[in-house]
C-alpha cells in the first residue's frame, strides 16, 4: 500500500507569491515610469530653452542682418554645418531628422536648425544634465522602495493567506484525523448569520456524511433483517427436503436433490449478506494451514458432491497457509465451491492453492462477457441479463466481502475451463 502524499500548504504560499509578485511587478512599472518622466521633463527643458533662443535669434536677424550672442552660455550658434563639431557631424549625417546626439567623451548634444540657410543651434548638455550624475542613485531609491513595497506585500499575503486557509486547514484536518462514524455535525459551530465559505463547506460536509451514515445504517440493518429473517424458513425447508427424502421414489430424488441445492445457495448467500452487513475491519488472523479448512469444507459438502458424482482434485501443499480468520474462509469456500458444483458441465472440479492465490476450476461454458471483464470477477456484473447462468450476483457478494479483508477475486475462462481465483 502506498504511503499517503506529504501535505504541503500550497494555497497559503501561492497566495504569498502572487501578492509578492504583483507588488514587485507595480514597483517595477512605476520605477520605469518616473525613470522616463525624470528623462522627460530633463530633455523638454533643454527644448524649451532651444525653442525661445531660436525666436530671439530670428527676431535679431531679421533686424541687424546678423545672428546674435546667445543669451545662455552653453547654447552655440553655428552658421553653417561645416562649423558644427565632427562628432555631432558624423551622428547628423546618419540620422539628419533626429534633433538629439550623442557624441564622443561622454558628450551630448541638442540641436535646433535656425532657418533655410544652414545656421544650428547646438546645446552640449553634458555639463547641465542632472538625472544622468544621480541615475545610481535613483534607481537605487527605486529598488529600496521596491523592496519595501515587496516586504509589505509579503506580510500582507501572508496574513491574508492565513486567515484565508487556516479555516479550510484546521478543517481538512479534522476531518482527515476522524472517522466516519466520528465526524460531527457541528464542525463550523453553530449557523452564523454572516457565514463564510469555509463554514458553509463544512457545514454541507457534515450534512452529507450524516445522510450517508444513514444511507449505510439502514441498507446494513435491512441486510441483517432479511438474513434472519430468511434464515427460519430455508430451516424449515431443509428440513422438509430432508423429510421428503426419506419417503420419496427415485423419480422424486432429482427434484429434491435440486431444490436442496437451491436451498443451501440461498443459505450461503443469506450469510455473505450478514457478514457483509458487519462493519468489523479486516483483522489480523494467525497462520492457518489451509488444507485442513479445505478438507472440513469438503467434508461439510459431501452428501452435494455425492449426488452430483463430483470427482475433486486437491492440489494444496500440506505446509500452505493463510492468515483469514476460520469462519470467513469457510464462507467464502463453500461458495467458491458450491459456485463450481453448479456451474460444472462434467464432475471434475480442481482445487488449486500456491503462495499467491487458491483457485476452484470447472468445465463450463463461457461466463457472461460483463463477468469477464472489470477485474476479472465483473465489478459491475452484479446486473445480470438474460444469458446469465446465477453467477453475476453470487460473486459479486463473494468480491464485496473478499475485499473487506484485502483479497482480490479473478475470474478466467480458458480452453473450455472456468477459473475462479482468490488471491491475496
Amino acid at each position: 500500500m502506498s504511503a499517503p502524499p506529504r501535505y504541503r500548504p500550497r494555497l497559503r504560499r501561492r497566495l504569498m507569491l502572487a501578492f509578492t509578485g504583483y507588488a514587485l511587478a507595480v514597483s517595477a512599472l512605476f520605477g520605469l515610469f518616473a525613470m522616463l518622466f525624470v528623462y522627460a521633463v530633463e530633455d523638454e527643458f533643454f527644448a524649451g530653452a532651444l525653442r525661445q533662443e531660436m525666436q530671439r535669434q530670428q527676431v535679431h536677424r531679421s533686424v541687424h542682418g546678423a545672428w546674435a550672442t546667445p543669451a545662455l552660455d552653453f547654447i552655440r550658434v553655428y552658421r553653417d554645418r561645416a562649423e558644427l563639431p565632427a562628432d555631432l557631424a558624423r551622428s547628423l549625417a546618419t540620422r539628419p531628422r533626429d534633433r538629439e546626439h550623442a557624441g564622443d567623451a561622454g558628450r551630448h548634444y541638442h540641436l535646433q536648425p535656425l532657418g533655410t540657410d544652414g545656421a544650428w543651434l547646438v546645446v552640449e548638455v553634458s555639463g547641465q544634465l542632472v538625472v544622468r550624475p544621480m541615475r545610481q542613485r535613483l534607481l537605487t531609491w527605486l529598488g529600496l522602495g521596491g523592496g519595501v513595497v515587496a516586504a509589505l506585500a509579503l506580510a500582507l499575503g501572508a496574513w491574508l493567506a492565513w486567515r484565508s486557509s487556516a479555516p479550510l486547514a484546521s478543517l481538512a484536518d479534522r476531518v482527515a484525523r476522524s472517522r466516519p462514524e466520528q465526524l460531527p455535525l457541528d464542525l463550523a459551530g453553530p449557523p452564523q448569520p454572516t457565514e463564510d465559505e469555509v463554514g458553509r463547506l463544512a457545514r454541507h460536509l457534515a450534512a452529507l456524511n450524516q445522510r450517508t451514515r444513514d444511507f449505510i445504517a439502514r441498507e446494513q440493518a435491512f441486510t441483517r433483517d432479511a438474513g434472519h429473517e430468511l434464515r427460519t424458513p430455508l430451516a424449515v425447508l431443509g428440513m422438509a427436503c430432508e423429510a421428503l427424502r426419506r419417503s420419496s421414489t427415485p423419480a422424486q430424488q432429482a427434484t429434491l436433490a435440486t431444490m436442496d441445492a437451491a436451498i443451501r445457495q440461498l443459505q450461503q448467500t443469506v450469510e455473505l449478506l450478514l457478514a457483509l452487513a458487519r462493519e468489523d475491519a479486516a483483522a489480523p488472523a494467525p497462520e492457518l494451514y489451509l488444507l485442513p479448512q479445505i478438507e472440513q469444507l469438503v467434508l461439510a459438502h459431501a452428501p452435494l458432491l455425492d449426488r452430483r458424482g463430483i470427482r475433486l482434485q486437491i492440489d494444496v501443499p500440506a505446509a500452505l497457509t493463510r492468515p483469514w480468520p476460520p469462519a470467513l474462509a469457510q464462507l467464502l469456500l463453500a461458495n467458491l465451491l458450491a459456485n463450481a458444483v453448479t456451474h460444472a458441465s462434467s464432475p471434475q472440479i480442481g482445487i488449486t492453492a500456491d503462495g499467491q492465490r487458491i483457485s476452484f476450476s470447472n468445465p463450463s461454458a463461457p461466463p457472461p462477457p460483463q463477468l469477464l471483464q472489470a477485474d476479472g470477477a465483473g465489478r459491475d456484473a452484479g446486473l445480470k441479463g438474460e444469458a446469465s447462468a446465477g453467477l453475476g450476483l453470487g460473486l459479486s457478494i463473494v468480491r464485496r466481502l473478499a475485499e473487506r479483508q484485502g483479497l482480490k477475486l479473478e475470474l478466467a475462462h480458458e480452453h473450455g475451463v472456468t477459473r475462479v481465483s482468490l488471491v491475496g
